[in-house]
């Protein structure tokens, strides 16, 4: 157990290394579009790293997610400042526990659609979680605009939101829904409680 948390450890300074360097050339680029795409990368890296942070403290290799969602949503406030232009980002529910795996790749497609959220959105941004028997159920909402009629994940031309549908069928084995509900728009992630 302690050389899993050491080899976690390590792996999560690893990843915050990689999201700094990231995060100073973004800085040096006079691109929008190119500063905006390493930033995206500096996100995803630091949804991993926040998973090995966990991992190295803990015994096993499950995570209780809870705490991932809380950095998660930390992330995304410090991250897109300039986005959410005083709006809120508000997390209820509860997640429960989850193997490092499932919890790296449910870490990864958060990041993304709470960036997207609060890109793209409007007003407060909530994440919602309900742990049942034998699923999880995870909703990210805003009051924004929401999808064009029509829309298809697989030929959008936003590559966050085509890695979160490949994070939730291949990794997680789960669905994704996007809908409308009343003024919001929410994305729908049920996932069962193991992969097969």
């Amino acid at each position: 157990d302690a050389t899993i948390r050491e080899i976690h450890h390590r792996v999560k300074n690893n990843l915050q290394t990689v999201a700094a360097l990231l995060r100073l050339q973004a800085r040096r680029l006079t691109e929008p579009g190119a500063a905006a795409a390493l930033a995206e990368a500096e996100r995803r890296v630091g949804a991993i790293a926040v998973v090995h942070d966990l991992l190295a403290q803990a015994t096993g290799e499950v995570v209780p997610f809870d705490a991932v969602a809380d950095h998660l949503v930390a992330m995304v406030r410090q991250t897109a400042a300039a986005d959410i232009d005083g709006r809120t980002l508000v997390r209820t529910g509860s997640f429960g526990e989850l193997d490092s795996q499932r919890a790296t790749a449910l870490s990864m497609a958060l990041a993304e659609l709470l960036a997207n959220a609060v890109e793209h959105g409007d007003g407060e941004v909530r994440l919602h979680s309900v742990r049942k028997a034998a699923s999880l159920r995870v909703v990210v909402s805003d009051a924004g605009p929401g999808f064009p009629a029509g829309f298809d994940i697989a030929a959008s031309p936003r590559l966050g939101l085509r890695i979160v549908d490949t994070l939730v069928r291949e990794e997680l084995r789960g669905t994704l829904v996007i809908r409308r509900s009343g003024r919001r728009t929410e994305v729908v992630l049920e996932l069962p409680d193991e992969a097969p």
